[in-house]
């Protein structure tokens, strides 16, 4: 069981958070500029693209925000505000090694929960402009989470179904010995599959996609459209974060302490995350649904029965 962490991470949390998202968005941002240097030949050209998000975020703040006719004024604040503040209260329950800020006793369950809280930020974020297309990103959204939602929610069942227990510190306990994502290897990749759809993350980017101008952003200006996409990509980070405790043994290995693996493990599955959003095309929505449908919720409900005959049977 994870160790209860200190009065003093309730506040250091979302610092915490906030400064991985931006070296994350950083990484990212190298990438891309990195590539179009590689066309170009400049590499000048390429220092100042890997700094555009940077520039881009202190041009938003300092904006006058543009407003649709008629739009809901109140409903699109809510729906910004409300991603990020969903994104740091699915983070209590993520251990920090051994240690959370609130090993709760349905953790597993909460986090899960979180995300409906942030299926109702995209909604009222696209619905509150009042615009065709950031509404078109919203209902994008809320498709694409009925599509991933069962079988995410499978599969993070099954870890908790492996460790006979829904509190996280448990579930990482249980992976003393052997990872679950070594023998639960359906249920960790459907669940990557699923936090990228979670975050609208890679080839699951349609409800922000260029074909609507933006999507559920389309409106979005100033510190709104900061709050909003800097939500977005803390949802990124603890999607990737919660799959350590889930699937890769949270602090557990050799030599370093728990933390630092902890540290190390969500950087190789934030770089995987980062690495898949170059290499894998936006899918379309049809075509996700059906494979989430016809191919991964069967696959999730196979490696959940598997899972529960080997606990039967200790």
């Amino acid at each position: 069981m994870a160790e209860r962490a200190p009065l003093w991470a309730v506040f250091v949390l979302p610092l915490l958070l906030v400064a991985v998202a931006v070296v994350t968005a950083g990484f990212d941002a190298l990438l891309s500029a990195g590539a179009r240097s590689g066309r170009s030949g400049s590499l000048r050209e390429a220092s100042v693209r890997a700094t555009s998000p940077g520039r881009e975020v202190l041009r938003q703040l300092v904006q006058q925000p543009r407003r649709t006719r008629a739009s809901d004024v109140s409903l699109t604040r809510i729906g910004t505000a409300l991603l990020p503040v969903a994104a740091v209260l699915a983070a209590v329950v993520l251990p920090l090694g051994f240690r959370s800020l609130s090993d709760l006793p349905e953790g597993v369950v909460w986090f899960n929960a979180m995300e409906a809280l942030a299926w109702a930020a995209v909604w009222m974020a696209g619905w509150g402009p009042n615009s065709a297309l950031s509404l078109i990103g919203g209902y994008r959204f809320l498709a694409q989470g009925l599509a991933y939602e069962l079988p995410h929610m499978l599969a993070i069942t099954t870890a908790a179904l492996g460790a006979e227990s829904l509190r996280v510190g448990e579930v990482v306990d249980a992976q003393a010995g052997l990872w679950f994502a070594v023998w639960m290897p359906v249920a960790f990749g459907i669940y990557l599959l699923s936090a990228m759809a979670m975050a609208f993350w890679g080839p699951f980017d349609q409800p922000v996609g260029r074909d609507v101008a933006g999507g559920a952003t389309a409106e979005l200006s100033g510190a709104d459209r900061v709050l909003f996409l800097g939500g977005r990509w803390l949802l990124l980070v603890v999607a990737a974060a919660f799959g350590v405790p889930l699937f890769l043994g949270g602090g557990h290995g050799p030599l370093l302490p728990g933390w630092a693996w902890t540290v190390l493990k969500t950087t190789a599955v934030l770089a995987f995350l980062v690495w898949v959003r170059r290499r894998v095309p936006t899918l379309r929505m049809e075509r996700y649904v059906e494979l989430a449908w016809v191919v991964l919720t069967p696959l999730a409900i196979v490696q959940a029965l598997v899972v529960a005959v080997v606990v039967l049977n200790r």
